[in-house]
């Protein structure tokens, strides 16, 4: 892993891990068996092996690795016509979980791994995978992926630059601008730490210009981060607690300030679950009416919906979402918008 963020090959890890959610996004998606031939031909994993024996191979341990996973994947009879032939799917009334709590710790952890894990959501061979499935006729079950939205990037691009910084504890360079200040000031810190903080990404550090412990909002870096300095170049404190030193320097949350969404049909699941009323506008649109605490955060979750929500109230809101937008075109190389 490195600290520039950019193209690359993926790891063997990232592969498999894509392959895997593609072949149970394909078994949900079906409302009957598949046979195996139509998995290979759907999972586009599979259409690349090399050979019918290297696909057979890797399906079953790929079958394995999902029960071992508590992924309920179930070999069923498909038809009359296909006796000798097993079909394969994922029945989404077994897979769906029941409401879960967690304690903020555990929701601390689940919060960065959720982030890490949208880097290879429905993007690429995945969103190939639900083509390849519509082409073919296969009978769908459009509820079954509820939930599993495909989102813009528009969230915190300093994010992997930082956390390969903490992980390999490598010095960082960046501009961070402080809420009151115009204009963003050069620091260079030793980084301890990423934690999720009412709702948004604080990055715990040593400021080396201060010779001091500071936090940094990692909405508030700008341009490019740098990684200076060999690897393993400091210890993180062994009394460093992340998410105490959020508390403690990162400030109070905001109170919660109300806003209206327009959210297209079949669209916003996560906003329409937090909403206080859910008003329909026509066939093809909801009004939304919920509250959030962090005006940044927010926006940066209502762009990554894309064309799917529109922020119509209150005008600090449409105006965040339009920066955040537009930042996330600049950062796919769109340029200025």
């Amino acid at each position: 892993m490195t600290s520039e963020s950019g193209g690359g090959a993926p790891s063997a890890a990232q592969v498999k891990t894509e392959r895997l959610l593609n072949l149970v996004l394909v078994l949900l998606w079906a409302r009957r068996p598949l046979s195996k031939a139509q998995v290979r031909q759907l999972v586009p994993q599979y259409g690349q092996s090399a050979s019918v024996e290297s696909f057979e191979r890797m399906f079953e341990r790929d079958k394995d690795e999902l029960r071992e996973l508590g992924i309920p994947l179930v070999t069923e009879d498909i038809d009359a016509l296909w006796e000798d032939e097993p079909g394969y799917r994922i029945h989404q009334r077994d897979y769906a979980l029941p409401d879960i709590e967690f304690e903020p710790d555990e929701l601390a952890v689940l919060g960065l791994a959720s982030r890490t894990w949208a880097q290879a959501s429905l993007a690429g061979p995945a969103a190939q995978a639900l083509r390849k499935l519509r082409a073919a006729g296969v009978e769908r079950d459009a509820d079954a992926l509820i939930g599993i939205e495909p989102r813009l990037r528009t969230s915190e691009p300093a994010f992997d630059a930082v956390k390969d910084a903490v992980v390999r504890r490598r010095a960082l360079t960046f501009t961070y601008r402080r809420p009151e200040a115009a204009e963003g000031t050069e620091r260079h810190v030793q980084p301890w730490s990423l934690v999720s903080w009412h709702g948004r990404w604080y990055l715990n550090a040593f400021d080396e210009d201060r010779q001091a412990p500071r936090v940094f909002r990692l909405s508030r870096i700008s341009g490019q981060v740098r990684a200076t300095g060999r690897p393993g170049a400091f210890e993180v404190p062994a009394d460093h607690d992340p998410r105490a030193m959020a508390r403690t320097l990162a400030g109070p949350a905001s109170q919660p300030s109300p806003a209206v969404l327009r959210v297209r049909t079949g669209a916003g699941h996560a906003l329409r679950r937090r909403a206080r009323t859910v008003g329909e506008v026509d066939d093809d649109w909801s009004l939304v009416d919920l509250d959030y605490t962090d005006l940044w955060a927010f926006a940066e979750e209502v762009a990554g919906y894309g064309a799917d929500v529109v922020a119509e109230q209150p005008r600090e809101l449409v105006d965040a979402v339009v920066e955040s937008l537009r930042g996330a075109l600049a950062a796919h190389g769109g340029g200025d918008a």
